[in-house]
This record gives structure tokens, sequence and C-alpha cells, in this order.
């Protein structure tokens, strides 16, 4: 009589090593447009805080009745009823200066792009 043969179950190495394979090209292509991704949208973040800023510092000027080269003191400028509650922070991790009147709010990442 013949035995009865089972078919072996489970996966074989080499279908093993091809879904992974497979994982690994497609993690290949989509990490570095995840990153540059990710750096455009603190790039933008960044203006928009920049923007914010400067239209702030915009407002203040012409209620108070500064002048061009003017610049916003802390105490009187940020706060909660204020004209920006929070100084907002830069999302790739500069810092932000806010500038005289007349001259535009900036930020310490400028030679990456961090400006308006």
């Amino acid at each position: 009589m013949n035995a009865l043969r089972r078919s072996p179950a489970g996966f074989t190495l080499v279908e093993i090593m091809i879904v992974i394979a497979i994982i690994a090209l497609i993690s290949a292509i989509a990490i570095p447009n995840m990153v540059k991704n990710r750096q455009i949208a603190q790039l933008n973040a960044c203006i928009k805080n920049l923007s914010t800023i400067e239209s702030a510092k915009q407002v203040w000027g012409v209620e108070k009745g500064k002048a061009n080269g003017d610049v916003p003191v802390n105490s009187e400028f940020i706060g909660p009823d204020l004209y920006i509650k929070v100084m907002p922070a830069c999302p790739a991790g500069g810092a932000y200066t806010i500038g005289a009147i007349g001259a535009n709010a900036t930020c310490t990442l400028t030679s990456i792009g961090h400006s308006l």
C-alpha cells in the first residue's frame, strides 16, 4: 500500500525571503519621500508662523501708532489678551525674532528656507 503523503504546511524559506525583499523595496522608496514631505511641512508651518507674527506686529503698530523701526516689547505684544497669545515655535527647532516694524520677522533657520 502506498502511504498517504501529507503536503508540508507553512511557507518555505524562499517565499519568506521574497516577501521580505518586497517589503524592503517598498520601504526604500517610501522612507525618503516621507522625510522630504516632513521637511516641506515644517517649512510651510514655519512660514505660516512668521506670517502670523508679522500680521500681529502690523496690527500692534497701527493700534499703538508706531512707525517704521519701532520694535514691539514682549510684555505688550505677547499675552493671553494681546496680539499673540503664545509665541509660536518653529517646528524644525529654530527660534523666531519679531524684529522692527518695516522688517520681516525672522527664523534662525533662514539658510534652509525658513523666511518670508
